[in-house]
């Protein structure tokens, strides 16, 4: 139980390897997620009155009224629907800022 045989690695040398795993992993997939969500959080906030917008759904339209839970979109006229906040995924016409639930 004393000291390690010469010639074996000291043990900061052998965590080396898991810090350089965990540093990766953090670099490829936790900071571009929470960039990813930042953006989202963003745009949901941006939200606003006669926006045209998409959902998670593929329903089109626009919006008529804004909560902190729910938006208004009316789809046709006379049509009205409330769906959820985090179910807008984009603006009409352009790329989702938000990726569909399924896919990450």
């Amino acid at each position: 139980m004393g000291t390690p045989p010469a010639g074996a690695p000291s043990a900061w040398v052998q965590l080396l390897p898991f810090v350089l795993v965990l540093a990766i992993f953090y670099f490829v997939i936790l900071l571009p997620m929470k960039k990813r969500q930042q953006k989202v959080r963003a745009f949901l906030a941006g939200l606003k009155v006669n926006d045209r917008v998409v959902t998670s759904g593929g329903i089109y339209g626009t919006v008529t009224r804004l909560s902190d839970q729910s938006v208004q979109i009316q789809i046709a006229n006379n049509v009205r629907i409330e769906v959820a906040r985090n179910a807008i995924v984009g603006y009409q016409g352009q790329e989702p800022v938000a990726p569909p639930e399924g896919n990450s």
